[in-house]
């Protein structure tokens, strides 16, 4: 009797599907490169020659993160073409924060069994986004792992590289006593706590029920794309008296923005100082979640928060309003 003959194939892993998939997106992926990007897709790394003209000391700034559990939620409505954006927006604003410009962006798409058109709407979210923030998409990684992911599973990742002269560099090191908390609105509940929300409202709902309280589907609120703040940032870094800059992610206000606060000082925050959005009531009253669990899971509906000198409020006020920025006075530093 002739042994069995095992193929790649039959462990689980198709190359022709990936080769397949890597074919599809050159296109989309192109559309993001500038001429500074110097290799196309599909070679063992990507180059890019950025423009260093103006800059004193030019420094490089880069994140790595993922999208988590919002993943589960676009599994369960089949919906594929966001979590893409959401990562790269995350990504773009963590290092904007800093004062940086982003310049190109590499992502990791892990999945059980690669489907062509799940991977191409996902990498499709990341060159979307990228065009949007004038970010390169100049490289990735799609891995097929049969025996870690089940059925329609899948995993992403990615790192997003920028630059700033080192002098320009966002820290919160001038952030004085006194100075004014501005929050911006948030596009629902970004990329983080997703873990509690989804315990919650999916005790109570299905992922595809439309909820009065919502005005909307289940899947509709929790899949809004993560909001970048690149616009806003770009214009608010050249303002004297803003002092520090906090992208509202997990932590929630006070564990993100007290991260930029110098030694001694603490926030003094208003939490009533805003109307939180609908899915926020709706978690903590069916959850009956504590208030402190809201406020260190949740964004609570500010996504991103500018720690300004008293004289510069309505400055960044006009500047928020004229890019159509939803701006709240959301608290004030004081001593520890």
């Amino acid at each position: 009797m002739s042994k069995k003959q095992f193929t790649y194939k039959d462990s689980g892993v198709d190359i022709k599907a990936g080769e397949d998939l890597v074919n599809s997106i050159k296109g989309i992926v192109k559309e993001t490169h500038s001429d500074a990007v110097l290799s196309n897709i599909g070679g063992f790394g990507g180059f890019f020659s950025p423009n260093l003209e103006g800059f004193k000391k030019p420094t490089f700034v880069s994140s790595v993160d993922g999208v988590g559990t919002k993943l589960i939620v676009a599994f369960k409505a089949g919906k594929y073409d966001t979590v893409g954006q959401d990562l790269v927006n995350h990504c773009v604003n963590d290092i904007a924060v800093c004062g940086a410009t982003p310049l190109f962006f590499l992502d990791y798409f892990s999945t059980g069994k690669l489907e062509q058109h799940v991977g191409f709407e996902v990498i499709k979210g990341f060159a979307t986004a990228c065009k949007e923030n004038g970010v390169a998409l100049i490289g990735g990684e799609t891995a097929e792992m049969p025996d870690i992911y089940g059925p329609g599973e899948f995993d992403l990742a990615g790192t997003i590289v920028g630059i700033v002269d080192e002098d320009k560099v966002i820290n919160g090191a001038g952030i004085k006593e006194g100075d004014v908390l501005l929050g911006f609105k948030s596009s629902g509940l970004h990329t983080n706590g997703y873990s509690l929300a989804r315990k919650v409202l999916f005790s109570e709902y299905d992922v595809n029920d439309y909820v009065e309280e919502l005005g909307c589907t289940v899947a509709e609120e929790l899949l809004q794309v993560h909001k970048s703040y690149l616009p806003l940032i770009t214009t608010l870094k050249d303002i004297e008296g803003v002092h520090g800059l906090s992208h509202i992610t997990g932590g929630g206000m006070v564990g993100n923005t007290k991260r930029i606060l110098p030694e001694g000082l603490a926030l003094d925050i208003n939490w009533n100082g805003w109307e939180r959005p609908a899915v926020y009531k709706l978690i903590k009253e069916i959850g009956n979640v504590p208030e402190e669990d809201m406020q260190a899971t949740f964004n609570l509906g500010i996504g991103l928060v500018a720690v300004v000198s008293p004289l510069v409020i309505e400055q960044v006020k006009a500047k928020g309003e004229e890019l159509g920025e939803e701006v709240f006075e959301v608290g004030t530093v004081i001593q520890n």
